[in-house]
């Protein structure tokens, strides 16, 4: 018999202080890329224009620049470091949000084709991942090729995650759902409890209730960052962007200095390590 030992990943061991994080870094992400694009970078007056270099897509780049930085970082790194993690999941969803705004709105495809084309490119990204490495489960992340499909799948799936929470959030008018952000947030905080229920009560693949899990993590944390801070007149709380996105800042590094970080692990023979 070969003998079993436990394999140390670079992504953390899901609990459920991981979820609680992993909420309110998305809605940091919608605040915080909201903060960028429209608030410092003027996407949302009308010298903004129809000009291809708004603030959308300069978010976009500014964003995408960081995350990739961070997940040089992250694959380079020798162990799991838990605010390097999180800055990177940050720095996705703040991608994510800037993304799924230049998708939505200026490439003029709207709400469904948004979404149509991120939900491709999330399934592609799994395909891809599993025929490359026969798995895409995340207690197998122990190699930089799983960790840059990880990390593919992870930044998709977190800006479709944004326009579904638009779409659902939005007027019929618009293209929406008419839902408004707290109606949006019951959907998809009802959704994840499903998902919850379905976990402890039955057999169901929990590879794919984890991903199921983690998409629609990202429209609950969207739609709560509307909430939050979208003008009173659409459903919102108005309040200061930059200001949600310190305090939402603020409570992940108490709660990551409070809870409990620890790496993810899964049996392996010691033979494939070698």
């Amino acid at each position: 018999m070969t003998e079993r030992e436990e394999i140390l990943s670079k992504v953390p061991a899901i609990t459920l202080g991981f979820w609680i994080i992993k909420i309110l870094a998305t809605t940091l992400g919608e605040t915080g890329g909201d903060t960028v694009s429209m608030t410092w970078l003027g996407e949302t007056t009308p010298e903004a224009g129809q000009s291809a270099l708004n603030g959308y897509l300069v978010g976009t780049a500014m964003f995408g620049i960081a995350l990739v930085l961070f997940v040089w970082l992250q694959i380079r790194a020798r162990g799991f470091n838990p605010w390097l993690y999180w800055a990177t999941i940050i720095a996705s969803t703040t991608c994510g949000t800037t993304l799924a705004d230049f998708a939505d709105r200026s490439l003029g495809i709207g709400y469904p084709g948004g979404s149509l084309l991120l939900l491709s490119c999330v399934f592609l990204t799994l395909f891809a991942w599993h025929r490359s490495l026969g798995t895409v489960n995340v207690n197998t992340i122990t190699t930089s090729k799983a960790e840059a499909f990880y990390w593919l799948t992870i930044t998709f799936s977190q800006t479709l995650g944004t326009a579904l929470g638009d779409w659902a959030a939005d007027d019929v008018g618009e293209g929406g759902w008419g839902l408004g952000y707290s109606g949006a947030a019951l959907v998809f905080g009802g959704a994840l409890a499903v998902l919850a229920i379905l976990y402890f009560a039955t057999k169901v693949n929990r590879v794919v209730l984890f991903w199921a899990a983690f998409i629609l993590t990202r429209p609950l944390g969207a739609t709560v960052g509307d909430f939050l801070d979208k003008p009173v007149a659409r459903g919102g709380l108005e309040l200061s962007r930059p200001v949600a996105s310190v305090v939402l800042a603020v409570a992940i590094i108490m709660l990551i200095l409070l809870l409990p970080q620890r790496a993810g692990s899964h049996p392996q023979t010691a033979e494939a390590r070698t």
